[in-house]
């Protein structure tokens, strides 16, 4: 699985579809324990999983009741911004806080909105620590080579519950 594909949040909106049985194809909210609800399928866990994932769950679940269930989970409502669904920017930001997390936002359109970097932050030292599979990894990124030369290669997308650790330097 790719490491930046989108978990699942409570309070996000789901639309389920499934092929052929337009009864059981429903718009759903992820509940704040993290559960869903749809026809046939009572309380199954959504949050943290991909909805590629809650598709394959959702599938099993319905082959019980119908033969070879086609299901797609699809994202049509972000949760507002929580602990688990925010972009925490730490460090030597000018101002470091907690930010909105929407699909497609960039380490470059955090940068803005944190005001850039400090006089004395050390940018090219900066860490990406994203939470996967039950525990947390760092990725290094250069965000002084992206906000200055406007080098790309580290306008990564991100995701919720990113945190971005801008390091002071040493002089």
């Amino acid at each position: 699985m790719n490491a930046l594909s989108y978990r699942i949040s409570a309070g996000d909106q789901l639309q389920i579809f499934v092929w052929k049985n337009p009864d059981l194809s429903v718009e759903v909210p992820v509940r704040p324990d993290g559960k869903i609800s749809t026809p046939l399928v009572s309380d199954i866990d959504a949050l943290g999983r991909t909805p590629t994932e809650l598709a394959t769950a959702l599938r099993k679940e319905l082959s019980n009741y119908i033969k070879d269930p086609v299901v797609t989970v699809m994202v049509k409502g972000f949760a507002a911004p929580t602990s688990a669904s925010a972009i925490r920017v730490i460090g030597a930001a000018v101002k470091p806080q907690t930010v909105s997390y929407h699909a497609g936002i960039t380490a470059l359109d955090v940068l803005i909105q944190v005001g850039g970097l400090t006089n004395f932050a050390d940018g090219n030292d900066a860490e990406l620590i994203r939470a996967q599979n039950g525990s947390f990894k760092t990725f290094p990124l250069h965000l002084t080579d992206l906000l200055q030369t406007g080098n790309m290669k580290d306008n990564i997308k991100l995701m919720p519950g990113d945190v971005l650790r801008i390091p002071e330097r040493w002089f």
